[in-house]
């Protein structure tokens, strides 16, 4: 709506995981350089932590971008599932004919993969996204997995990302032989109020066509600041709304009076929405 008002060439806050507008903060460049340490050294399994909307699958898929040319991934977003349907998910999506068959051979098909993607010198990823909702059951499946191995590496390497709820579940007791395989939990940390303007300006510099787009004022970034806590979603979400504020106000000039203006939306859009539910 507001694209060619301030000559954007698409939406700046959009709040889907593109890492084309994946901001590098040091917590963000670190969880990048740990996923990439971890799958080309053949760690077997990796665990990517954080609060929602912080960006970890953001930079999920800024590293499956980087990389796509020597990696083959597997993406599992559902994880409330017994590990033989997790299972079936995996191998489908590596490609894998798998229609009807049991585990034991949906383990010997994955096998058999491995091994080929190994004589290639492919490198064979699993991502399970949401694994905070993994039963304790599933994990020691997903360790069993990882056991699948030749003598000298790990045929699949296993990235697990999940909220912090994640890292309670990986340091229980019965989760030790689990925790010992992994090299380190990466915790992703919201942005601080000086990385939250980075983030705003580098997101419409990535959209703008020209140098004349909208400026927050240092009173609109704390206001942003305070209003998140330095989550990205959220960022996004209140951003989104300011920009609209000021188109339909005519001005690119954003402070502190708009930001609270779009608060007061998003708030009064979130009382409506509950109270829609109530009835």
């Amino acid at each position: 709506m507001y694209e060619e008002f301030y000559r954007f060439k698409e939406p700046p806050f959009n709040v889907t995981p593109d890492p084309r507008f994946l901001y590098r903060s040091e917590s963000h460049r670190d969880a990048l350089a740990y996923i990439t340490y971890g799958i080309f050294q053949k760690k077997g399994f990796i665990a990517v932590t954080g609060e929602v909307g912080v960006g970890k699958t953001t930079v999920v898929n800024a590293f499956i971008d980087l990389f796509q040319s020597s990696i083959d991934v597997a993406f599992i977003y559902s994880t409330k599932f017994p590990f033989d349907q997790l299972l079936y998910l995996v191998c489908n999506d590596f490609g894998l004919d798998v229609e009807n068959m049991n585990k034991a051979q949906m383990l010997l098909s994955l096998n058999r993969f491995l091994i080929s993607q190994y004589e290639k010198d492919r490198n064979t990823v699993l991502i399970v996204d949401e694994a905070q909702n993994l039963s304790a059951e599933v994990l020691e499946e997903l360790r069993m997995l990882s056991n699948l191995e030749t003598r000298d590496r790990k045929l699949l390497q296993i990235m697990l990302v999940g909220q912090p709820e994640l890292e309670n579940i990986l340091n229980l007791n019965e989760m030790r032989q689990l925790r010992q395989r992994i090299p380190g939990i990466c915790k992703i940390p919201m942005l601080t109020k000086e990385e939250t303007k980075n983030y705003i300006n580098y997101r419409i510099h990535i959209v703008s066509e020209e140098n004349n787009g909208p400026v927050f004022y240092e009173d609109a970034v704390k206001e942003i600041y305070y209003y998140s806590g330095g989550i990205p979603r959220l960022i996004n979400v209140l951003c989104d709304r300011v920009l609209l504020l000021g188109y339909v106000g005519n001005t690119r000039r954003i402070d502190g009076n708009i930001v609270r203006e779009a608060m007061r939306d998003l708030k009064n859009k979130e009382s409506i929405s509950v109270d829609g539910l109530s009835r």
